[in-house]
């Protein structure tokens, strides 16, 4: 075998030779035909020094060895030498070039076949991933988020240069909710109320005006309620204060009670109850005596009822609006009360341990049979036509026969002017007398909600409608009637 030429480095790469190596570890060159050649060299340059290591000329835009470029991953290591094979001690070398970081494999050559001078070295695997793009430019001034909470600058506008607004960024300003502009849901309490009644928010319907009212004045107060069974309420109610002749106060409570059988009831209780009010507020500044201004009062009811009937024919099938109606008025130390129907009124002392008493009789089936002695109190009222009523207002009423009274109480107390809504619940004075507050007399609109809450606890089959009139003792104290 024949001796190789010494080489230090292979001519086609630059990789570091070991000795004995018969091709390039790192591009498979033909070391033996390289040495020849190089032998051939140097016999013809008689000992001139060998060419310089030849650098490999590598693709465009890969790293020289021993480099890493941007976006390319740091060279593999490179494969541990192989053992050197057994040779003959060869001259004095000269000192090995440096080793490459980044050696390039041979890629497409036969063993032993060097490649054409100029073709570049392939690499091993696959093709280097592209390189990473390049950075986002920043954004333009005018693009430039400002913190949460920042207000606009004010001066002129860099931009426009015209004056900018000053006061809060608008686009940092949240916009805050109106106050309604309507009613709002009894339910949910923030949406609105819709043309049918509806909310807009949760679509609870809503109550109507009537299914609840309340009214104060300084001497008198009334509640009223639909109830819980009713579709709607058939109850009204009108309060008022005036003076008589002499100038002294009056104070009294109208409340009527539509009948359902009846067509419109509703209508008719409103408006007996506010022709009955106005009646009254004219009759006693014009100095009528209580109880003639209480009779006058319940004939203007019955014709404001007759009124609904002419303004509408009523079917043959059908009744014309109906209503009951009663009333009290406390004026110069007397209390008059005036009714038509089974409404009632209650005379509750402030002293309990007095007697409360019943200040009306019913027109009603149940009370005719008590007053004939057909029936007790008890059997009459738990008879199914108990409530059948034989006086009411309205176009086809019998001949009405207004009922009206006087008192003079002793002590004072209150008058509680009420339903059958109520009374069902507390049908004797006793029971009416443990119902109402103790306290009634100082505050009778609390008192008027608490009796309609009592009959709302019991049932509310029926509507609730309850006034309450105190009496205080008038200076100097008074008789009984």
């Amino acid at each position: 075998m024949p001796q190789l030429h010494q080489l230090s480095a292979c001519p086609s790469c630059a990789e570091p030779l070991e000795e004995g190596d018969r091709f390039c570890g790192a591009c498979g060159a033909d070391l033996e035909s390289a040495a020849a050649a190089a032998a051939a060299q140097g016999r013809a340059g008689h000992g001139d020094a060998p060419p310089a290591p030849r650098t490999p000329t590598l693709p465009d835009g890969l790293p020289a060895a021993g480099q890493a470029g941007p976006g390319y991953p740091p060279p593999p290591p490179s494969p541990p030498p192989a053992a050197p094979p057994t040779a003959a001690p060869t001259p004095a070398q000269a000192p090995p070039a440096a080793e490459p970081d980044y050696a390039l494999p041979p890629a497409g050559e036969q063993p032993g076949t060097p490649p054409l001078p100029g073709t570049p070295a392939p690499l091993d695997g696959p093709p280097p991933p592209p390189a990473a793009p390049p950075p986002p430019a920043a954004p333009p001034p005018s693009a430039v988020q400002e913190p949460p909470g920042a207000s606009a600058p004010s001066g002129p506008d860099p931009r426009t240069g015209t004056d900018s607004p000053t006061g809060p960024d608008p686009r940092t300003v949240l916009d805050e909710p109106g106050e309604p502009s309507g009613p709002v849901c009894v339910a949910c309490g923030t949406g609105t109320i819709d043309s049918d009644g509806y909310c807009e928010h949760c679509g609870h319907k809503q109550p109507r005006d009537r299914d609840h009212m309340e009214r104060a004045l300084d001497t008198v107060a009334a509640a009223s309620d639909r109830g819980l069974r009713h579709h709607r309420n058939e109850d009204f109610f009108a309060i008022a204060e005036t003076t008589t002749s002499q100038g002294s106060p009056a104070t009294f409570a109208v409340i009527c009670d539509g009948v359902s059988s009846a067509t419109r009831p509703d209508e008719a209780s409103a408006a007996a109850a506010e022709a009955a009010s106005a009646s009254l507020c004219q009759a006693l500044p014009q100095g009528r005596h209580p109880q003639q201004a209480m009779h006058e009062a319940l004939v203007a009811a019955s014709d404001a009822v007759n009124a609904l009937a002419a303004e509408a024919p009523v079917e043959p099938s059908k009744n014309a609006p109906a209503c009951t109606v009663v009333g009290a008025l406390s004026t110069d130390g007397i209390l008059t009360v005036g009714w038509i129907g089974d409404s009632r009124a209650y005379w509750v002392p402030d002293d309990r341990s007095a007697a409360p008493a019943r200040l009306t009789e019913d027109d009603s089936w149940a009370a005719q049979m008590v007053a004939a002695g057909l029936m007790s109190e008890t059997e009459a009222y738990s008879d199914p036509r108990a409530h059948a009523i034989t006086g009411w207002l309205g176009a086809d009423a019998y001949e009405i026969d207004p009922h009206t009274a006087s008192f003079k109480p002793d002590q004072p107390g209150v008058v509680v002017v009420c339903t059958d809504g109520l009374w069902n619940y507390a049908e004797s004075a006793e029971e009416m007398a443990a119902a109402v507050p103790p306290d009634a007399l100082t505050r009778p609109l609390q008192s008027a909600q608490h009796l309609v809450g009592y009959a709302l606890d019991g049932g509310g089959h029926d509507n609730v409608t309850v006034a309450v009139v105190p009496f205080p003792l008038p200076p100097g104290g008074a008789g009984s009637a």
